[in-house]
């Protein structure tokens, strides 16, 4: 099916397979993440207004996409560690605390996964695909995000360097949290106080801004 975005006109392809019949699906906007309601049944001669241009082609293929269908408050999470051993106690426990996982083989995996879809949750080991840890580039990516969507996602380095929840150091490298390697077996206990500490962080955020009318 073609979709035509009623924002900007841009076309875009979604095979006709990742569509469920007989029912409406909201997907989000693979670049400005605006959900959109795209009903088959309306659809004229195979074409359905609704999403906005991506930035490569003109074109969309929504078999690059992360996730078929998401239920609106489902949790995902990017992995991005290629230790196997770590990678597989991350994974666990991600698992427990109910998120959709997206496991990125390399660097230009895991940007072409966040190109289509803006993860909860994103847990990175600081040498991911790079010999030099301070030139990680999907931390580079995260880092040049908007603040309206960087603020949407919660982001944990894995690290043989600085200590866990160093919070200079978090600072530093504009993640949220760090988890030194060596407490990787407790990152399920450790991921769950820093996404808590940041959910409350951001409600008096909200609170304040609304006190003071400028939302």
């Amino acid at each position: 099916m073609n979709i035509v975005c009623n924002k900007c006109s841009s076309k875009f392809r979604i095979p006709d397979g990742k569509l469920p019949v007989g029912r409406v699906t909201n997907l989000p906007c693979p670049k400005c993440k605006v959900r959109i309601s795209i009903d088959p049944a309306k659809a004229s001669g195979g074409k359905m207004h609704g999403f906005e241009q991506s930035s490569d082609n003109g074109t969309y293929d929504a078999t690059d996409k992360p996730f078929d269908f998401i239920e609106e408050e489902g949790l995902t999470a990017l992995l991005c560690e290629q230790n196997p051993l770590a990678r597989n106690t991350i994974q666990n426990a991600l698992n427990l605390m109910d998120y959709q996982i997206t496991i990125a083989e390399n660097a230009r995996d895991a940007l072409k996964r966040m190109r289509y879809h803006v993860y909860d949750l994103i847990v990175i080991n600081e040498s991911f695909d790079t010999k030099n840890p301070d030139s990680n580039g999907v931390l580079i990516y995260v880092e040049r995000l908007s603040m309206q969507v960087r603020r949407k996602i919660f982001v944990a380095m894995i690290s043989n360097r600085y200590r866990t929840m160093d919070n200079m150091m978090a600072f530093h490298a504009s993640v949220n949290l760090i988890v030194n390697i060596k407490n990787i077996e407790d990152i399920g206990k450790i991921l769950s106080r820093g996404i808590t500490d940041m959910e409350l962080f951001y409600r008096v955020y909200k609170e304040t801004l609304k006190e003071t009318g400028r939302i």
